[in-house]
């Protein structure tokens, strides 16, 4: 998105609201984006930040430092998730919105919680609304569980009337963005959401380099430099599909002696610690330092996922510019990301597919390829991320909330001004 789009400076002391469903005290792809932007802006801007998050308090409460307002709702679990909430206390949410006023609301989430802000947006018509696409739902939560449920025809209508819902939600805000082309920007627009930009999130690049490799930490697995060690990193959960990295190791050939680390937390991990014993397998749980967690990846040989859904695939970029090959799928923000010069993508669920890839990598000029994948990731940085949305983005958005205030005024029944 370009920065000379016409539609004039950010108002200083401007409040920006962000109003998500994703969060977890953890990390996680949304909340380490909503926490870059809140650094952003109380360092590089006059302006001010509103978070309306879950969390497990009895209550809603409210914690202000200066330019920087947290609203926390009391919120059940998620069924099945240790670190994630559900906030479906909509009547909390209005009235937080309704006590702060901010000038945009950010909502990344397509269920409850954009609702709340339209019908916010009813009483203040002037608050410009945006939308984040951070996940591809009607595939990951209607369509892909429901066939393995009732088959995959009913399925696909059932994912098809999800589509549909989106399609009748996004239209309804002041700007849309997906986090990559095939990771949802072009789907909403054969919706029909007009507009549709594109802001890449970032990574903290510095913190992870080729650099951090740790011949120690090879040698405490039994790893020698001629022997693959593979690498996923992430929640340990059907969505993610571990499940098929772990398959596709298991099925790798002896002669390679190959090791696999699967790093995070989730339900899958104690099966997986059962499926994966007695092999070169290590699970070392979810790894909270970010040192530690650029040491793992640049030590290793290869990364691996089975994610089909990836909007923008924060955990790839890391890799990658950790001097990684990737090995994936050929779904979602995956496309954008591993090009043949980068790694390899096959079939979605295809776990032969994915040792066949494996293999040909590690048999193949993987340095290159890691060499090549350090240089893409070096454009994936926070400071583009946060230019695309406070230079184009968020101007546009404001720009269309100031122009339907303005022609309310004029169409109102008995108005004086005239068009």
């Amino acid at each position: 998105m370009a920065r000379e789009d016409p539609f004039g400076p950010l108002p200083d002391g401007a409040l920006y609201c962000d109003l998500t469903q994703s969060w977890s005290a953890l990390g996680g792809g949304v909340g380490t984006y909503i926490r870059r932007k809140r650094r952003h802006i109380l360092d590089h801007s006059a302006h001010r930040h509103l978070m309306i998050i879950p969390g497990r308090a009895n209550r809603t409460t409210i914690e202000e430092g200066g330019r920087a307002i947290t609203v926390t709702v009391a919120s059940p679990r998620v069924p099945g998730s240790p670190n994630y909430r559900l906030l479906i206390n909509n009547r909390a949410v209005r009235a937080a919105l309704a006590e702060h006023r901010p000038d945009l609301i950010e909502c990344q989430d397509a269920y409850n919680l954009p609702w709340a802000a339209l019908a916010h947006r009813r009483r203040h018509p002037g608050v410009a609304l945006v939308a984040a696409y951070c996940t591809d739902f009607p595939t990951a939560y209607v369509e892909r569980p429901a066939a393995a449920l009732i088959g995959a025809p009913l399925a696909a209508v059932l994912g098809r009337t999800a589509y549909r819902y989106a399609g009748n939600l996004y239209r309804r805000f002041d700007a849309v963005f997906a986090m990559s082309e095939n990771g949802g920007a072009a789907k909403l627009r054969s919706l029909g959401v007009e507009g549709v930009g594109v802001v890449p999130l970032g990574a903290e690049l510095g913190e992870f380099g080729p650099a951090k490799r740790s011949p120690a930490l090879r040698r405490s697995l039994g790893v020698s430099e001629d022997e693959p060690l593979i690498i996923y990193a992430g929640r340990l959960d059907s969505e993610k599909r571990a499940d098929v990295v772990a398959e596709a190791f298991l099925g790798l050939p002896e002669s390679m002696r190959a090791t696999l680390v699967l790093i995070g937390e989730g339900p899958m991990r104690q099966p997986l610690i059962e499926q994966l014993a007695g092999h070169r397998a290590v699970l070392p749980g979810y790894v909270r330092d970010r040192s530690e967690l650029a040491q793992w990846l640049a030590s290793a040989d290869l990364y691996a996922s089975g994610m089909a859904n990836e909007t923008f695939g924060i955990s790839v970029i890391e890799a990658q510019a950790s001097g990684l090959p990737v090995v994936g799928v050929a779904a979602g923000a995956m496309v954008d990301r591993v090009t043949p010069t980068l790694g390899r993508v096959g079939p979605i669920g295809d776990a032969a597919a994915m040792t066949r890839n494996l293999v040909e990598v590690w048999r193949g000029d993987h340095r290159a390829m890691g060499e090549a994948a350090w240089h893409h990731a070096q454009q994936f940085s926070w400071q583009q991320s946060m230019e695309a949305l406070f230079g184009s983005l968020y101007p546009r958005a404001l720009h269309r909330a100031s122009a339907r205030v303005a022609n309310s005024l004029v169409e109102a029944p008995g108005n004086l001004v005239s068009a």
